[in-house]
C-alpha cells in the first residue's frame, strides 16, 4: 500500500473513531461541582471553583467505545486489544499529547509470553524404604504451568519452612536453622494475620517467597493450603482452570521474565496432598496447622521423611501487546526533567469460550477498566487545555495484561521509555464503581509517604473527603499497577471511590454480579456525573505533584520505603 493511500485511510479512521468524543467534548455540560454533592461545609468555608471542568459527556463516549462488544473485552495479545489501543492513541494525537514511547511513537512493544499447563503432570513420593506414592491430580495436588521450559522435572528431598518468610525487620527467619539446598522447599500459603495487612500481602506473595527460596539454593517450591485457606478455596475448585493461559514478558534473551526462577513454583497442595507428604515427620500435621492458625504463625522448620520427584508440561506461546504512552511536557526548566506517570489498565478478560450458545460470553469491562482509562484521558483533556501548564511533566501510560498479573506496568516500570531516576510518582486509576454519587475516595499508598499531604490537599479543593481502608483484609495496595512502581522504589497512589452515601453496597454488589463478568457492560446505571469528579480528583492531585517544589519521598521507617527505595535512591526518605 503506498504512504499516501495508508496516511489517508489512517486520518480517516482517526475522525471516525473521534467523532463521538469529539461531539462530546462540544456539546459537554459541566459535571456538578463538588458542593453541590459533598458533605456541608461550615459557615465561612467554600469549595473553590474547580481549575478544570470534566465532561460527564466525553467520559460517556470513551466508555461507549472501550466497552463495546466490537472490543471483544480486550483482552492483551488480541485484535480487541489492539484496536482499543489505537482508539487510545488516536486520543492522545487529537488532544496534542505527544507520542511517548521510542521512535516517536505512541505504542510501547510488550513483547508477552503465554504459558500454561499442558498436562496434570505427576507429583511422586518415595518413602525412606523405596515405597513410592503417586499423589492425585486435582484431589492432592494441581500443577504450577513453567514459562521458561516446556518440560520440568525435578528430583530432590523436601524440607518443610512454614510460612517462609525472611523478615530482618521483625526478627523473623522461617529458614533458620534448616538446610534447603538442593531440596524441594514446602511452604504454607498466605502469611499469619498479626502482619499489617499491605505487608501481609507483599510476604504472603508467592514470588517473594520463591526469591527467598532461591537465595537459599531451593530447587523448587512446593505451596501448601492452610485450613483456613482450604476452606476459602479448597483445591478442587482449580480444576476447571488449571489449564488456562497466565503471561509474563519476554526479557532481552527473548525468554520468560520469572524472579526466582532457579526455585520454581512445582506444584500447589490441598490438606489431603499434605497428608502423604507428612507422613513420618518430626511435626505431625495437625501440630502444623493448628500452629498456622495462630497469629503470628511460627512453626519451626524440619525436613520431611520422603523425597519426592516432579514432571511437569507446559505450553508455550510468545504473543504480542503494547503499552499506550503519551507525554506532556513539563515548562519549569528544572523540574520538567522529572515525571509524574498516570496508569491506568485498557486490558480486560476477553471472551468467554466455554459460555453456553446463546449466552453473553464477551467481558466488556466498563467499569474495570474503561472507566479508569476514559478518566486518564479526561485527566489529559484538562492538562492540555489548562491556562497554566503543569511544572513537571507528565506520561500517561494505558498499560495491557493488568488481568494477567500487572504486566504491561512490570514491563513498564523495568523499562521506562523515560529516565527511571526521574520518574517522580504514579498516580493509577483502577476500576472506580462509578454506580453513585460518591463523597469520599481511599487513597492507598498515600499515608506511607509524602503523597499523603498532596492527595489531601487537592481532595479538599474538590470537597471529596479522604477515608480509610474500608477492606483491610484484601490488601489491595499491593493488588494493582501501581504496585509495580512501588517495587522500583516510587511512591504511588491508587485511588479508590469510598463507601459513604451507599458506596459500601454499591461496590460489593458489583463485585458479587459484575466483576469479571459480561453484566460489567454499559447496560449498569453508571452514574457520569460521578465519573466527572473522579477525574477532576485525580487531575487536582496530578496537578499537585506536578507543580509541588519537592518531588515525594517514603516516610521514614515506611517499610515499602524500606523494601525498595534505600539510602540513595532518588525517593528514599529523608
Amino acid at each position: 500500500m503506498s504512504f499516501s493511500r495508508r496516511a489517508a485511510l489512517l486520518s480517516a479512521a482517526l475522525l471516525i473513531v473521534a467523532q463521538p468524543v469529539l461531539a462530546a467534548t462540544a456539546s459537554a455540560k459541566p459535571a456538578a461541582t463538588a458542593s453541590a454533592t459533598a458533605p456541608a461545609k461550615s459557615k465561612g468555608k467554600k469549595t473553590p471553583p474547580p481549575s478544570f471542568v470534566p465532561s460527564p459527556e466525553a467520559i460517556k463516549a470513551h466508555m461507549g467505545f472501550l466497552a463495546d462488544d466490537a472490543m471483544e473485552g480486550r483482552e492483551a495479545g488480541t485484535r480487541g486489544y489492539d484496536i482499543a489501543a489505537n482508539y487510545v492513541a488516536a486520543q492522545y494525537a487529537l488532544l496534542g499529547v505527544k507520542p511517548g514511547a521510542a521512535g516517536g511513537s505512541y505504542l510501547q512493544r510488550v513483547p508477552l509470553l503465554a504459558f500454561k499447563n499442558a498436562s496434570e503432570g505427576s507429583l511422586v513420593l518415595t518413602a525412606a524404604d523405596g515405597t513410592t506414592t503417586a499423589l492425585k491430580f486435582g484431589e492432592d495436588y494441581l500443577p504450577n504451568a513453567q514459562a521458561q521450559a516446556t518440560e520440568v522435572s525435578v528430583s530432590a528431598p523436601l524440607v518443610f519452612v512454614g510460612y517462609g518468610i525472611s523478615a530482618p525487620e521483625k526478627g523473623r527467619d522461617d529458614y533458620a536453622g534448616v538446610d534447603v539446598k538442593g531440596k524441594i522447599v514446602v511452604l504454607l500459603t498466605g502469611a499469619p494475620t498479626s502482619f499489617q495487612t499491605e505487608e501481609r500481602a507483599h510476604y504472603g506473595n508467592g514470588t517473594v517467597k520463591r526469591l527467598e527460596a532461591a537465595k537459599r539454593g531451593a530447587v523448587g517450591v512446593i505451596s501448601m493450603a492452610t485450613t483456613s485457606s482450604e476452606k476459602r478455596r479448597p483445591l478442587e475448585r482449580g480444576v476447571a482452570g488449571y489449564r488456562e493461559w497466565r503471561m509474563t514478558w519476554r526479557n532481552a534473551e527473548d525468554v520468560g521474565f520469572v524472579r526466582g526462577v532457579s526455585s520454581p513454583t512445582l506444584a500447589s497442595i490441598g490438606l489431603k496432598g499434605a497428608a502423604k507428604l507428612f507422613a513420618g515427620a518430626p511435626t505431625s500435621l495437625d501440630t502444623v496447622l493448628a500452629a498456622a492458625e495462630t497469629p503470628d504463625g511460627l512453626i519451626k522448620g524440619f525436613d520431611l521423611a520422603p523425597k519426592a520427584a516432579v514432571s511437569l508440561k507446559s505450553e508455550i506461546e510468545k504473543r504480542e501487546s503494547s503499552n499506550v504512552v503519551g507525554l506532556i511536557e513539563g515548562t519549569d526548566p528544572k523540574l520538567k526533567a522529572q515525571t509524574v506517570v498516570l496508569t491506568a489498565h485498557l486490558d480486560h478478560t476477553g471472551i468467554n469460550e466455554n459460555a453456553k450458545p446463546g449466552v453473553d460470553r464477551i467481558n466488556n469491562g466498563a467499569l474495570d477498566n474503561a472507566s479508569g482509562i476514559a478518566t486518564l484521558l479526561e485527566v489529559a483533556r484538562g492538562f492540555q487545555n489548562a491556562k497554566t501548564k503543569p511544572k513537571r511533566s507528565i506520561l500517561l501510560v494505558a498499560v495491557t495484561a493488568e488481568e494477567k498479573g500487572l504486566i504491561g506496568s512490570e514491563y513498564f516500570a523495568n523499562n521506562p521509555t523515560v529516565a527511571k531516576a526521574d520518574i517522580a510518582a504514579n498516580v493509577n486509576l483502577d476500576m472506580p464503581v462509578l454506580l453513585y454519587p460518591f463523597t469520599d475516595v481511599v487513597a492507598f499508598g498515600a499515608d506511607r509517604s509524602t503523597l499523603g499531604p498532596a492527595v489531601a490537599k487537592a481532595a479538599g479543593r474538590v470537597g471529596i473527603a479522604l477515608s480509610g481502608d474500608p477492606l483491610p483484609e484484601e490488601g489491595l495496595f499491593t493488588r494493582s499497577d501501581h504496585y509495580r512502581f512501588v517495587e522500583q522504589g516510587i511512591p504511588s497512589v491508587f485511588l479508590m471511590t469510598g463507601f459513604q452515601n451507599g458506596g459500601e453496597k454499591a461496590f460489593k454488589d458489583f463485585l458479587a454480579t459484575h466483576y469479571h463478568r459480561p453484566n460489567d457492560d454499559l447496560n449498569q446505571p453508571i452514574d457520569y456525573q460521578a465519573a466527572a469528579r473522579f477525574a477532576l480528583v485525580n487531575y487536582e492531585i496530578a496537578r499537585e505533584l506536578t507543580d509541588a517544589p519537592e518531588r515525594p519521598v517514603w516516610k521514614k521507617g515506611d517499610f515499602f520505603g524500606n523494601q525498595f527505595a534505600p539510602a540513595g535512591h532518588p525517593s528514599a526518605a529523608k
